[in-house]
């Protein structure tokens, strides 16, 4: 059976010409959309703000948790808390300092590493390879590695289950839009990874099915001499990423995609001029995503859209309700809008519900749903 969407442009009532731009005057924009900002989408003009409530009850809420309280600090990434997941992605978060004894393989999916706080060198079949805070690292599923820190690190491991990550098509902006593919790294063979080869006893713990298995040699299994092919780690630093902008259009979270994966998309939101024309929406827009789920960890900077959030907090906003930015950001974007937005964040774009793992329950922020509340309102 074959289908098509309705897609010709409606019109009803007093509405803008064009989205995100010159609001009826006294209105709030809310974007309903379908398919994570890619399918069709209507916009809707509110007398009040979408998330100006006054109570809340029931299971599905906004969330925001402070994973600068898990007690996370492993040896092994393997055994890090999950905080977030579903069926097609785990979120772990894992604090460690100093050299890793032993390797792991991820045999259940790809693994994409980002580099919240610290520095130090990841050795893996492939060679060596430093790393830096900001730093994305995408493991290949399969693929054997350890990492010795320099400094402590503050880890973010998300998993691709059964799945691989790629890149997201640039259309119309060209293949070397938001960044450049040269600026991607690879592990070397180098001296310093030919120096960490011995003859001492090795294991590697493998993940899969959620289950540990540990296999141990009379060797360091690192013990490649060479290799060819396009199947590798690679690294990718924020700082290397030059967003996509527009003075006159705030431009969706899509157009900040970095990775792609089975059922759910990768972006990040780095440092750029805010949108300079009288008339252009200078925050991010209200929306109504129905079939997606958004979490956001907040990596470093001034969060322009949020109140109370900082560096190392996640924010999880469910499908089912409208969500955007907060009454104080709203505000101050209309009656003194800043001209750079000096933040950093990582956003996961869910298509399937993401579930709250204990050690995310045991730091979530319970008033955070009233952070949204209309000013000066209340239940009565």
């Amino acid at each position: 059976m074959s289908s098509k969407w309705i897609n010709f442009p409606l019109r009803e009532g007093d509405c803008s010409r064009q989205a995100h731009c010159d609001f009826p005057a006294g209105t709030y924009e809310r974007e309903m959309g379908r398919e994570g900002f890619f399918g069709p989408v209507t916009h809707l003009h509110h007398k009040h703000p979408p998330t100006a409530w006054i109570d809340w009850e029931g299971p599905l809420r906004p969330h925001a948790f402070n994973f600068n309280t898990i007690a996370s600090e492993r040896d092994c990434p393997l055994l890090a808390p999950v905080t977030l997941h579903n069926s097609d992605l785990q979120l772990r978060v894992w604090k460690t300092h100093g050299a890793m004894r032993h390797l792991v393989r991820n045999s259940d999916g790809d693994d994409l590493l980002f580099v919240h706080e610290g520095a130090g060198d990841l050795y893996c079949d492939f060679g060596h390879l430093p790393f830096r805070d900001g730093d994305y690292l995408l493991v290949p599923r399969g693929t054997a590695w350890r990492i010795e820190t320099a400094e402590p690190c503050f880890i973010l491991l998300i998993e691709s289950t059964d799945g691989a990550y790629q890149l997201p098509d640039r259309g119309l902006v060209g293949p070397h839009a938001l960044f450049d593919p040269a600026v991607l790294e690879h592990p070397h063979l180098n001296e310093a990874f030919k120096a960490q080869q011995d003859e001492n006893t090795w294991q590697i713990r493998i993940k899969r099915h959620n289950q540990l298995s540990t296999v141990t040699y009379p060797f360091n299994p690192l013990d490649a001499v060479g290799w060819h092919g396009d199947n590798t780690v690679v690294r990718l630093n924020w700082r290397d990423i030059r967003p996509l902008m527009s003075h006159r259009y705030h431009l969706p979270p899509s157009a900040h995609s970095t990775f792609m994966a089975k059922n759910f998309v990768i972006s990040t939101f780095c440092p750029r001029p805010v949108e300079s024309d009288p008339g252009a929406l200078k925050v991010p827009f209200f929306h109504s995503n129905e079939e997606y789920d958004e979490a956001i960890f907040y990596h470093s900077g001034n969060f322009f859209s949020r109140d109370n959030i900082e560096a190392g907090m996640v924010t999880l906003h469910p499908s089912g309700f409208p969500h955007g930015p907060h009454p104080k950001a709203l505000a101050k974007s209309q009656d003194d809008p800043a001209s750079f937005v000096d933040e950093v964040a990582l956003m996961i774009d869910s298509r399937r519900a993401l579930e709250i793992g204990a050690a995310a329950a045991l730091v979530d922020v319970p008033e955070y749903v009233n952070s949204w509340k209309a000013p000066g309102k209340e239940l009565g």
